[in-house]
């Protein structure tokens, strides 16, 4: 893996940013649903994560499915999920199938 592929998470701070790099597909939206996962429901972790997808080159509906899973999953611990600075790719994914109406998109 390259230095801008995979998923990391940068702690300490609110909120929370997940970084997404590379590829998102079949074999690898598991690692992005960990990710996720867990930087949502840590232990007295902040309000909002953010998912930064300005590194991410390229996702399919397995990515897309592990976003919208874990948006759920914030929903339920009270939690927001947003998504930062989508590649065109992406932004195109998300509104053919209509979940860019589920997360709150932003730039910063």
């Amino acid at each position: 893996m390259g230095d801008h592929e995979g998923v990391s998470v940068s702690g300490g701070d609110a909120p929370q940013v997940v970084h997404v790099g590379g590829e998102i597909d079949i074999d690898r939206a598991p690692m992005l649903a960990r990710a996720l996962h867990v930087a949502i429901t840590q232990p007295d972790g902040p309000a909002e994560i953010v998912v930064d997808l300005a590194e991410m080159s390229f996702c399919d509906s397995a990515g897309l499915n592990a976003l919208v899973q874990a948006r759920r999953t914030a929903a339920e611990h009270g939690k927001r999920l947003s998504l930062r600075s989508p590649q065109p790719q992406m932004l195109r994914l998300l509104k053919t199938t209509g979940a860019d109406a589920l997360f709150p998109i932003t730039d910063t």
